[in-house]
């Protein structure tokens, strides 16, 4: 299929495609006339490259993925061997950014109340009924259980 033909079936435009091909993420065959040729898979190519990048993974990351972009959906199934490390490093990266948001709402409730947030508080009550690696919430934003 030409380019322009792709980029209708996977719903990206012809310059995003160019631009994949830039960065290495997709590979086109040419014709003798210079057209970019592609095959079945690249529809399911770019949806899986779409998807990695809408959450977040940069271009070098997606070159990680690549050898697992043309075996169906990336967000199903087990992580790809190759796609372990480029994950594990997004985690990380979430759960600095969700720590430093976490810091910067408590500092601004306490600015309004004028005290120490009530997350502090809940922090020293719950930490040891808490599970390792989970993030306490505000109280402010927890549901009560309903029994």
């Amino acid at each position: 299929m030409l380019i322009g033909e792709l980029a209708r079936a996977s719903g990206v435009t012809v310059r995003a495609l160019r631009y994949y091909e830039q960065q290495g993420l997709l590979e086109p065959e040419r014709a003798v006339n210079g057209y970019r040729h592609y095959d079945g898979g690249a529809v399911a190519k770019v949806r899986n490259i779409q998807l990695l990048l809408s959450n977040g993974f940069t271009a070098q990351d997606v070159r990680g993925f690549l050898p697992c972009l043309d075996d169906g959906e990336v967000s199903l199934g087990p992580a790809c061997p190759p796609s372990v490390e480029a994950v594990s490093r997004k985690v990380a990266a979430l759960e600095q950014r969700i720590a430093e948001l976490s810091a910067v709402r408590d500092r601004l409730v306490a600015a309004l109340t004028g005290s120490a947030t009530p997350r502090q508080a809940a922090l020293t009550e719950n930490a040891t009924t808490r599970q390792p690696g989970t993030i306490a919430r505000h109280p402010a934003y927890t549901r009560p259980a309903h029994d």
